[in-house]
């Protein structure tokens, strides 16, 4: 083989033959030959490349699967890539959980045929109920992957395999929707059809996971352990207790030296920023955006989230490693064009405010975005301003007294 043609340029070249359309079982020895020598930031760096040159996301993550399967013996055996509360560890500990359940799930599913209905099904059905909960708690994992440990990947440059993480996260949420549906309305359903349509769900479910785990396990998280810096993994530590786990989140060991905040100094507490109607300390500023009865999130004129408040009870998850993220990289793929017309609207001077209501956990949530310019009425930014307007319906008539 040509010096110059790279064991990277040779992995490129064998996933392109796949895309062609050729038999996987042909180059499937190759795969496991190159791949011996091929580390996991090497295999996603193969993917940004391929996406650049033109390859559709959508046909990656097709490939994702066809050549995982191909390459999934030579990828190594590691159990234990990062130390005990290291937030990979912790991650990794929950994908063993998570398959756990899912195989607890369907053999609950297949025991459950010996019973006329789910109400006959006695500690059967409370199985399923505990286990269906313990699916439910598992957002936290995957909010923790979307909010803190992509967006540092993404400044690291590794931007195509979390989009594509995204996209399976958002295939599982799908299918665990179907289930609690599913469950929920299960009366109307004859209970043997009931049964087959909730096991054709799990057999998905078993399916996404055991493929989307070994992704992450061995090509995600061991590229993320090779680019990002320890300082920065005890920030990511420190925004992923934050956030919160999964109730069935193994016990979280301390790691990593104690973060101390950094003080500030009596100049700078003293340092008055003033303003046309007024003048307001850092501190004075930062109570007034966190006190605020709503959610405020900046983004700059290079579509860049560049601040956002820290109200008690946020709407949505915001964490500190989103700030420097393009907005873009914030929304699920399906809705990033909606995003991109808002702002392209906002830039030209088309729209002055683009404003949505959704229900959101039993809440009516009204989220609003504006322009904001300069005198001028140059373009600095966007605003989004997310309030929960639940309560503020219901009001009627006045009231005058405290």
């Amino acid at each position: 083989m040509n010096k110059l043609f790279t064991k990277k340029e040779a992995l490129k070249e064998l996933i392109k033959r796949l895309h062609k359309g050729e038999d996987p079982r042909k180059i499937k020895q190759e795969f496991k030959e190159l791949l011996k020598q091929t580390a996991p930031n090497e295999i996603a760096k193969v993917e940004e490349e391929l996406i650049k040159e033109g390859m559709p996301k959508e046909e990656i993550h097709k490939l994702c699967d066809v050549h995982l399967a191909l390459f999934q013996e030579s990828l190594g055996q590691e159990e234990h890539i990062a130390p005990e509360g290291h937030p990979i560890h912790i991650l990794m500990e929950e994908h063993k959980m998570l398959l756990k359940f899912s195989d607890e799930l369907k053999k609950i599913i297949n025991e459950m045929r010996a019973f006329k209905d789910l109400n006959s099904a006695g500690e059967k059905r409370e199985h399923l109920i505990h286990i269906i909960e313990h699916l439910k708690s598992s957002e936290s994992h995957y909010e923790r992957e979307e909010n803190v440990l992509f967006p540092y990947l993404e400044k690291h440059g590794v931007t195509q395999p979390p989009a594509i993480m995204w996209m399976e996260h958002n295939k599982i949420r799908e299918i665990k929707k179907g289930i609690y549906k599913l469950v929920d309305e299960y009366k109307k359903l004859v209970f043997e059809d009931f049964v087959k349509r909730l096991e054709e769900s799990a057999m998905s479910l078993a399916e996404i996971f055991s493929n989307h785990f070994l992704k992450e396990n061995k090509i995600l998280f061991p590229t993320a352990l090779n680019v990002i810096k320890e300082d920065e993994w005890i920030e990511i530590r420190k925004e992923f207790d934050e956030l919160g786990y999964c109730c069935f989140t193994p016990e979280v060991k301390t790691w990593g030296p104690e973060i101390k905040a950094g003080e500030i100094t009596s100049e700078e507490k003293e340092n008055l920023i003033k303003f046309e109607t007024g003048s307001l300390s850092r501190e004075e500023i930062e109570g007034i955006f966190n006190t605020l009865p709503i959610d405020i999130t900046f983004v700059d004129k290079e579509d860049t989230v560049r601040y956002f408040s820290q109200s008690k009870e946020r709407i949505f998850t915001r964490t500190k490693a989103v700030i420097g993220r393009k907005v873009q990289q914030c929304h699920p793929q399906k809705s990033i064009h909606i995003v991109n017309q808002i702002l392209e609207d906002f830039k030209k001077g088309k729209r002055e405010v683009a404003e949505f209501w959704i229900n959101f956990q039993g809440r009516l949530i009204y989220i609003r975005y504006f322009p904001v310019r300069n005198e001028k009425g140059e373009y600095l930014g966007c605003l989004e301003v997310t309030q929960d307007i639940s309560d503020i319906k219901k009001i009627e008539g006045e009231k005058r007294l405290l």
